[in-house]
């Protein structure tokens, strides 16, 4: 009898596949000391499996259910019926029949009681299924609840619960219902209680809904709660609801709604008293289980009772610090275009790769500020670089700041650290001399370098690949962080705030910067996409090789292409292409996403789009027209200013401003390209090594080692063992993760910040971001997500969530951009300057408030977008 029925206080915490995600939580609930859970057992999974088990036309429909994709809509809810049929009309197995009378008469047959189901995928760490499966309330009665135990099992296969089980990757023949039977409360009150605020992820900041009646018109949407918050044991915030409706048991069974009195609607539900003492009884439930919860309560004869406790999934997880202080740490996608959460191995390149103080979350990398926010002139360093940099960024750490959440340290006791950002050259414009040479020599030092290594690491293998690599990562460092590097990239940035600001004062012309920034020199990032240009005009005059490429599948494309009229030329473009830029990708920063040189199919879409938007030649225009316009521009700054009194000294200022951002500028990119260069050797060497693990089944494919951080990989390819269990858990978190948004910012306690545009005088029902290229266009907005989903026509606008250089190649075809995260110097606004496309960045949620073929109008110089 015991594997069939088990009561709560019998189970254990291994049982998740006996009594399901519920039935173990009320199971591990009903064990704390003093909390109150109405008594009841579990039906387990045997009794469920042992009603379907014989049945084969059951098992034929599952079958079916199983080949379906989530757009069968109309398939799966006609075979989804079917089931529910069959198990409604399939006899309870007796011994369970026996069971569950044994146990009705030792708590009281003439007793009501709640029969709820309870599946072994629900309430899990990473997916709640909350409301998937039924839940019956004020069952009276043997014959009843058997019945009811029936509808339970059916709900199962409600359409929807098919439908999520389909989405979350969830195999609908390895799921099983438990169902709970437990003693029914007839509440005055009830409600759901957050031990942690699921709006801001604040783990101090307990939220309390709470209505009248039964919880089922919460949770169904019925009736407005009262919400309360309470944050360390004080009542913060309180919203009362107007409370028309309530649902309650009725004597007979069943449950009715009722309406509430008028003199009661807009009185509060809980007394402060009971609010504390609930909140109180949430904290104790949480340490208990170590970690928040969502939890649901019903107050009775002024006890509270819980009746369901399960983790809150949507929190974004808090990065771990080592000690017990404040932390705020601020997201380093953001800074890095790439949001996207990183898989292991791409987390550990990483950081090897940088200096700053990382910590890892939810897939992410966040820097931790706190020691820059604690000294007066390194707060005062960050702030400023941020508001350049993100403004969203710089308000709320602003806001951080005014809370008085970092104390402040005597500049003299502060060590300084830096935030992956160099310090050095913060006073003032750097010294540095304005020769193009320069940039010259620091981008051929880097490219020699990099040559060496794809030498040098030919020879290197097993143990020893690891060893060298390890070392040439400090040689990657010294390069990314290279004084002279950093002093060249720094000059241009100070060369433009100092002509944006001088050209306001004196002539009143905003972001003259902008224009003369078009078209500079050695920008390796702008010149991929003019290079894709020149691949699409080999391939134009050939409409055979068009043809073939606009019906082409798979990655070995380029082997075919021997076959036609100019398919030599074609895959001579090609392979030199991807010689100089084929180890980019989108999301380049992870090492372990899909290189171009990987999947050259990629960027066929790319050279389709410019042979049927461009006319032959359109690099050289491109380019050309840029660097006129730029010319242009200074020739007319420089005849104005001479006008002004001490103009001959104002323009001779200016001109030496304008070099350095024309001969300085390109840089900006360089130093990322070198980064990508070096991982995709790296990962070429690594990969060869993951061929030696699959050989002998260690691991089934080569790609699992992107779940392996880089020691933990050292140490397999040294001892040849794995338990692969480990790469398995780390695939299902990554799945997890995908579905997280990362905070810009966050703090120790789990609260994210966000930050907000202070802008007076924008437009009615504009949409505020950050101009990061000047002029005004207007346009059909192109919302796109992924690059290899692009199609464009030429003068679209293009919009999306983040950029990085691999988008580069689409920005010739577009008129402006628009984007989710970014900033002044992010790659997208660096390109957008140069191609002179007006953009506005770090547009909140813009990708939902612009739809795709929506005519819209971007006004880069000010900052924000008109829906036309």
């Amino acid at each position: 009898m015991s594997s069939l029925v088990l009561e709560f206080h019998e189970m254990e915490k291994t049982q998740l596949l006996l009594v399901g995600g519920k039935g173990l939580n009320l199971g591990e609930l009903s064990k704390i000391q003093g909390i109150q859970v109405p008594e009841g057992f579990c039906v387990t999974t045997v009794g469920y499996q042992k009603a379907i088990e014989q049945n084969e036309t059951f098992q034929a429909l599952l079958d079916q259910l199983t080949m379906l994709k989530v757009e069968d809509r109309d398939q799966i809810g006609e075979i989804s019926r079917k089931i529910r049929q069959l198990i409604m009309e399939a006899e309870i197995p007796s011994d369970v029949v026996k069971a569950v009378a044994h146990y009705l008469s030792q708590f009281g047959d003439e007793h009501a009681y709640a029969v709820r189901s309870s599946a072994t995928a629900e309430d899990l760490p990473h997916a709640s299924f909350a409301g998937q499966q039924d839940t019956y309330l004020n069952i009276i009665g043997k014959e009843a609840i058997l019945q009811h135990i029936s509808k339970c099992w059916a709900s199962l296969f409600t359409d929807r619960a098919v439908i999520y089980r389909m989405q979350n990757g969830f195999d609908h023949s390895q799921v099983y219902l438990s169902v709970i039977i437990q003693r029914m409360v007839f509440p005055q009150a009830s409600g759901i209680l957050f031990t942690a605020d699921p709006m801001t992820s604040n783990r101090k900041l307990l939220s309390i809904d709470a209505s009248f009646g039964l919880g089922e018109a919460l949770v169904s949407g019925l009736v407005s709660a009262d919400c309360y918050q309470v944050q360390e044991g004080e009542i913060v915030d309180k919203r009362i609801a107007t409370k028309k409706l309530a649902i309650y048991g009725r004597k007979e069974g069943g449950t009715e709604t009722k309406q509430i009195g008028p003199d009661q609607q807009q009185t509060q539900t809980l007394t402060d008293q009971q609010i504390l003492q609930l909140a109180r009884i949430g904290r104790q439930i949480e340490a208990y289980f170590g970690q928040p919860q969502d939890i649901e309560w019903c107050l009775a004869h002024d006890t509270f009772y819980i009746v369901q406790s399960r983790p809150i999934t949507i929190l974004f997880p808090i990065p771990k610090a080592s000690d017990q202080e404040n932390h705020v740490y601020i997201s380093v996608g953001h800074q890095q275009m790439m949001t996207d959460p990183i898989k292991p191995l791409g987390l550990s390149f990483f950081l090897l790769t940088t200096s700053a103080p990382m910590r890892k979350a939810g897939g992410r990398l966040f820097v931790d500020v706190t020691h820059n926010l604690a000294s007066p002139d390194s707060r005062e360093f960050l702030l400023n670089g941020m508001g350049q940099h993100d403004p969203l960024l710089k308000d709320a750490l602003m806001t951080i700041i005014e809370r008085d959440f970092i104390k402040l340290l005597p500049n003299n006791d502060q060590k300084e650290q830096n935030t992956g950002k160099s310090n050095k050259s913060a006073s003032s414009q750097a010294q540095i001399e304005n020769d193009p040479t320069i940039v010259s020599d620091l981008m051929k030092r880097s490219q020699t370098s990099i040559e060496e290594l794809r030498q040098n690491i030919q020879t290197k293998s097993g143990s020893d690949l690891f060893d060298f690599i390890l070392e040439d990562l400090q040689q990657l460092k010294k390069i990314l962080f290279d004084p002279q590097s950093s002093s060249v990239i720094k000059a241009a940035m100070d060369a433009s705030t100092w002509i944006n600001e001088n050209m306001n004062k004196w002539l009143g012309e905003k972001n003259t910067a902008d224009t003369l920034s078009q078209s500079v020199p050695n920008n390796i990032t702008s010149e991929m996409g003019l290079a894709l240009l020149d691949v699409a005009d080999v391939i134009r005059p050939y409409p055979e090789i068009i043809d073939y490429l606009q019906h082409v599948k798979d990655d070995n494309f380029l082997d075919e292409l021997a076959q036609f009229d100019g398919g030599q030329e074609t895959q001579d473009a090609i392979y030199a292409y991807l010689d100089k830029y084929g180890m980019r990708c989108a999301g380049e920063i992870d090492i372990t996403r899909t290189r171009w040189s990987e999947k050259p199919i990629t960027l066929v879409p790319l050279i389709l789009g410019n042979i049927k938007n461009f006319a032959p030649n359109a690099s050289k225009r491109k380019f050309e027209q840029g660097r006129q316009e730029a010319l242009k521009k200074e020739q007319a700054l420089l005849d104005r200013l001479k006008q002004l009194p001490n103009g001959e000294q104002k323009a001779k200022e200016t001109k030496r401003m304008i070099d350095f951002i024309r001969n300085f500028s390109g840089f900006r990119e360089y130093p990322k390209y070198g980064m990508v260069n070096r991982y995709f050797v790296y990962k070429q060497a690594i990969l060869k090594e993951a061929e030696q693990l699959v050989q002998p089944g260690i691991i089934p494919e080569k790609e699992d080692i992107y779940y392996l951080t880089f020691e933990e990989l050292h140490e397999v390819v040294s001892t040849k063992k794995l338990d692969y269990k480990i790469i398995s858990k780390r695939k299902d978190e990554y799945k997890f993760y995908e579905k997280l948004t990362p905070p810009r910012v966050i703090t120790s306690d789990g609260e994210i910040i966000a930050g907000e545009y202070k802008r007076e005088n924008l437009p009615d029902e504009a949409i505020a971001g950050l101009p990061v290229s000047s002029g005004v266009i207007e346009g059909w907005a192109r919302v796109i997500l992924k690059l290899e989903e692009a199609d464009l026509e030429d003068g679209d606008i293009l919009v999306t969530s983040f950029t990085d250089p691999s988008w580069t190649p689409l920005f010739v075809s577009i008129k402006g951009l628009v984007t989710e995260v970014g900033g002044l110097m992010t790659h997208g606004a660096v390109i957008a300057r140069e191609y002179g496309l007006p953009a506005v960045v770090g547009v909140e949620n813009a990708t939902q408030l612009i739809k795709d073929g929506q005519r819209i109008r971007v006004h880069g110089t000010e900052g924000y977008i008109e829906i036309l």
